[in-house]
């Protein structure tokens, strides 16, 4: 699989994005991370079709991949999947969209595609902070407690695992979020937690 890691939208390095690709130009854009308990709906549904613009206008083809369409539905998802070239993935709340990847079986799928060297996993924000070992830092910006979806009552403190470190997304930047990341870097410091931040613009790409 290969990965393209953005701080927030698709980041100053959009046509890298595209070569990643193989022939397979479909991807999943999943949009669970703003799922939150009082979300406005309205604005997450701007957010989404903005999202998706961004990447038609790629030349990608995207279409929207709700897990909560999906929970405990583990083998459609599968086969879902199977159909795409990649997955988008938005920010929001890392905790929220960690829960919906348990509850759809999508972080089974996800050591799955490890091996499909046609694959690509992108996003940014929420989206790629699930990549770390754990969320404690993350706690500092995202509300742990928020339990938008009845299967799914307890924080899952286990991020997806495939970096052995967080990344800390928005830092330094024209965020609303980037003065807590300053705290979270203090967190990783004192807690001895290895980390990498990300201005928005920047991205990373395995």
């Amino acid at each position: 699989m290969k990965f393209y890691l953005s701080s927030y939208k698709l980041g100053n390095k959009p046509e890298e994005l595209v070569k990643l690709f193989g022939k397979n130009k479909k991807i999943g854009y999943i949009p669970n991370a703003c799922d939150f308990t009082n979300v406005d709906i309205e604005r997450r549904k701007e957010a989404n079709r903005s999202d998706m613009a961004e990447l038609a206008e790629l030349d990608l083809e995207a279409e929207l991949l709700d897990l909560k369409l999906y929970f405990g539905k583990v083998e459609k998802l599968r086969k879902k999947i199977k159909d795409l070239g990649a997955v988008f993935v938005s920010g929001g709340n890392t905790f929220i969209l960690r829960q919906a990847m348990k509850l759809s079986g999508f972080d089974i799928i996800f050591k799955e595609l490890l091996n499909r060297e046609d694959f690509v996993y992108s996003g940014y924000s929420a989206g790629i902070c699930v990549l770390a070992p754990d969320f404690k830092a993350l706690q500092i910006v995202d509300d742990p407690t928020d339990k938008p979806y009845e299967e799914q009552q307890e924080t899952i403190w286990e991020g997806l695992g495939f970096l052995d470190y967080i990344i800390l997304p928005h830092y330094k930047s024209n965020h609303p979020e980037s003065p807590a990341i300053d705290k979270e870097v203090e967190y990783c410091r004192k807690k001895h937690i290895p980390f990498k931040t990300l201005r928005d613009g920047e991205v990373i790409i395995i």
